[in-house]
C-alpha cells in the first residue's frame, strides 16, 4: 500500500533538485563556505526585512552555518581565558 503524501510534502518533493544546491547540511569545509556564500547573497537580499519571503530560507541557512561552525570551527583564543 501506497504512503499518501501531504500536498506540502509532495510540492518540496517536486522543488528539491532545484533548491538542493544551496540547501543541505554542510559536512566538509568546502560545503561550509558554499553555504556561508550563499547565506552572505541572502542577507545582502533580504537585510533585516523579516518579511521578505526568503527571510525564513535566510534563517534556516543561518542556523546550518552555525552548527557547522559550533562542530568544527574552534572558538577564538580571547574566549578561552
Amino acid at each position: 500500500m501506497a504512503m499518501q503524501l501531504q500536498p506540502d510534502v509532495e510540492q518540496g518533493i517536486q522543488v528539491w533538485q532545484q533548491i538542493r544546491p544551496i540547501l543541505f547540511v554542510p559536512r566538509t569545509e568546502d560545503e561550509y563556505h558554499r553555504l556561508v556564500n550563499v547565506l552572505k547573497q541572502l542577507i545582502d537580499l533580504v537585510g533585516n526585512d523579516e518579511s521578505h519571503p526568503l527571510a525564513s530560507l535566510m534563517d534556516v541557512i543561518g542556523t546550518l552555518v552555525e552548527q557547522y561552525e559550533d562542530a568544527h570551527v574552534p572558538a577564538p583564543s580571547w574566549l578561552n581565558p
